[in-house]
């Protein structure tokens, strides 16, 4: 079985259930929702690679960049006015042209101010994209733990075949030291010593095409977590029976898209609360005097400014943000369908991963008992060399079987669990 290492999409062939329902409560909880179910895993496993992982990915610190920029718009949102304020100083005189002593100053301070219910919209649609911005993390942290799943068994399948590769030189060596000795008694024929010196010179070279395996897997595997992989790869584990159907709520894909929804909604009312710029009201401080000879007069003032509606501008940002919301509302539907549909291909592929080994496990009891046949035989010179060597043959294939499908199994695990949205 050949395992590959791509990212764990909605369409991966094989996963497995995990019924640990998150407990969260409202989107203020929504990293505990993604973070605090996960599968039962030894310490030091797929959790602590994934944490290595998540530390080392560019893509997350991005993530705190945007959360920073969210966090700054939420304190906008809650200022008491929508915008900074302003300062203007002017000065008049009469100096170029009668030069009798005019003088006249003026300091304005103005403010914008918040239009009925933009406050509130503002505020809202800042919580919202606080809430996006962290169900993207719990996205993307699904994503990685995909791709570390994959990897993991990756390097788990390559030191399985490593091992076995192992064991067959060994038990090779084993033989042909038996042969030679048979030959140098006469007891075997020259073509036989040299079948099993055949067959040294092929485990050998199986063996090191595995060790190159097992190094590329575990290479790929330190690239993305910038560690080595751990000499005990513990597999993930089911807390309960799985069932054929799954409709949870919590998955960080459909968390996203509701997020997104929500975004956009508060978007529109932002847009709707908002048709015409903020008005603005600034105090007015004059200083002024007519002539040299006459004190300065001091006077105060309010300037209110209000914009004029544009019924243009208005339809045109609210037919933006509406056709965003219409995508994502579209958009979740859709990512709803397929990760139902991924649930049942994936509880369907666990089914068989089982009933594969099982099987795997039935030929390899099979293929020992006709290995020790053969080799009884082979001692007790009632079967030639080929007959004996094909049934180790058959016999090291089905030992390959078995520890393949205990593999796929396993990684049927990860994957059902990462379908269902459950991290490490």
């Amino acid at each position: 079985m050949a395992v590959q290492d791509e990212p764990m999409s909605l369409s991966s062939p094989f996963v497995r259930l995990c019924l640990v329902w998150p407990r969260w409560v409202g989107w203020g909880a929504l990293l505990l929702a993604a973070w605090g179910p996960c599968a039962a895993a030894a310490p030091g496993g797929l959790g602590s690679a994934l944490e290595a992982a998540w530390a080392h990915d560019p893509q997350a610190a991005a993530l705190r960049q945007r959360e920073e920029q969210a966090q700054a718009a939420q304190d906008l949102a809650h200022g008491w006015t929508p915008g900074p304020g302003a300062v203007s100083v002017s000065q008049r005189n009469d100096r170029l042209n009668q030069n009798q002593g005019r003088r006249e100053w003026e300091v304005e301070l103005s403010s914008p101010i918040w239009l009925p219910a933009q406050r509130t919209a503002r505020q809202d649609e800042a919580q919202r994209r606080l809430d996006l911005t962290a169900a993207r993390a719990v996205a993307l942290r699904w994503q990685l733990a995909g791709q570390l799943r994959q990897r993991w068994w990756a390097v788990a399948l390559a030191r399985e075949s490593q091992a076995l590769a192992r064991s067959r030189l060994e038990s090779a060596r084993a033989l042909a030291s038996t042969v030679q000795a048979r030959f140098q008694k006469g007891d075997l024929a020259r073509v036989d010593a040299n079948l099993a010196q055949v067959e040294v010179l092929s485990a050998q070279s199986d063996l090191i095409a595995a060790e190159q395996a097992k190094q590329e897997a575990e290479a790929q595997f330190r690239a993305l977590t910038a560690e080595v992989a751990p000499a005990v790869l513990s597999p993930e584990l089911l807390t309960s029976s799985p069932s054929p159907t799954w409709d949870g709520p919590s998955h960080p894909l459909l968390l996203q898209a509701q997020a997104t929804v929500n975004w956009a909604q508060s978007r529109l009312a932002v847009v709707q609360a908002s048709r015409r710029d903020a008005p603005e009201v600034a105090l007015r401080l004059t200083n002024e005097r007519a002539d040299a000879f006459e004190p300065y007069h001091q006077a105060v003032g309010v300037k209110v400014t209000l914009p004029f509606a544009s019924d243009a501008r208005s339809r045109q940002d609210g037919a933006e943000v509406r056709a965003e919301l219409n995508q994502a509302e579209a958009e979740q539907a859709l990512i709803q369908r397929q990760v139902q549909q991924e649930y049942v291909q994936a509880y369907q592929a666990w089914q068989l991963a089982q009933q594969q080994l099982a099987l795997a496990q039935t030929r390899q009891s099979l293929s020992e008992d006709n290995g020790r046949l053969a080799q009884r035989a082979f001692d007790l010179g009632e079967a030639d060399l080929p007959s004996l060597l094909r049934a180790r043959t058959l016999q090291r294939e089905a030992d390959v079987a078995v520890k393949q499908q205990q593999v796929a199994l396993e990684l049927a695990v990860s994957r059902l669990l990462q379908a269902q949205g459950v991290l490490p």
